[in-house]
């Protein structure tokens, strides 16, 4: 009697990484528009009042725009991760929807920073948020170290440790700023800046390595 022949079973795709970035363009789309939905001044102002109102609404203005380009970066870094992952396993799933929950969630860091972002809980708490997010990119871009098997055939190992590292630096910006925030919140926000000269010195080490221009990724903001 022949023996049965065996096929082993493919393991199972839980989705693939387009529909995946997809799905993420759509939920950062939408945390950013929700940004823009704390900006008000109050109703029927006589136009003596309307300049006072402007100058109070500029808190939240600034804090709208803090948050867009720090939301612009996590987009910019989710495309350039998702360029490198051929298959997706529960874990990175896992991780993406966790990142995704804070990103969704970060229209109130930015609402309480905007009101109370002279406060030592104010920032800090935005500042963790921030690091959480970047954070989680970090711990997928080891899930792809320690599993080439998920990546695309062109990405290269060299390239994955230069992204992660990159994102260690700005969580590191962001991690380091919570215990700063409790000395001076003011300060605590000029140092989210050192994640500007830090990422770019690692992108000169980089083109520097390779010989030629590194390619643009997007923790860097």
């Amino acid at each position: 009697m022949p023996k049965r022949l065996i096929v082993p079973l493919r393991r199972e795709v839980l989705v693939g990484p387009e529909r995946l970035a997809f799905f993420g363009d759509a939920v950062f789309a939408i945390a950013i528009t929700l940004l823009a939905l704390d900006i008000s001044v109050p109703e029927d102002l006589p136009d003596s009042d309307v300049a006072h109102a402007v100058r109070e609404a500029v808190p939240a203005i600034d804090a709208y725009l803090l948050s867009f380009f720090v939301i612009g970066a996590l987009w910019l870094t989710q495309h350039a991760l998702f360029r490198l992952i051929a298959t997706v396993d529960r874990w990175l799933l896992t991780c993406y929807f966790m990142l995704l929950a804070v990103v969704a969630a970060l229209p109130f860091p930015t609402k309480l920073i905007s009101e109370y972002g002279d406060t030592t809980t104010g920032t800090a708490f935005y500042a963790a948020s921030i690091f959480l997010a970047v954070a989680l990119y970090c711990v997928m871009y080891l899930r792809l170290i320690a599993k080439p098997a998920l990546t695309t055939p062109h990405t290269t190992p060299t390239q994955m440790t230069e992204t992660f590292r990159r994102s260690v630096v700005v969580a590191l910006v962001f991690a380091t700023s919570v215990p700063v925030a409790f000395g001076s919140p003011t300060l605590a926000k000029y140092w989210w800046l050192l994640a500007v000269p830090a990422n770019l010195l690692f992108r000169a080490r980089s083109a520097a390595a390779s010989g030629g221009p590194d390619e643009a990724t997007p923790s860097e903001g």
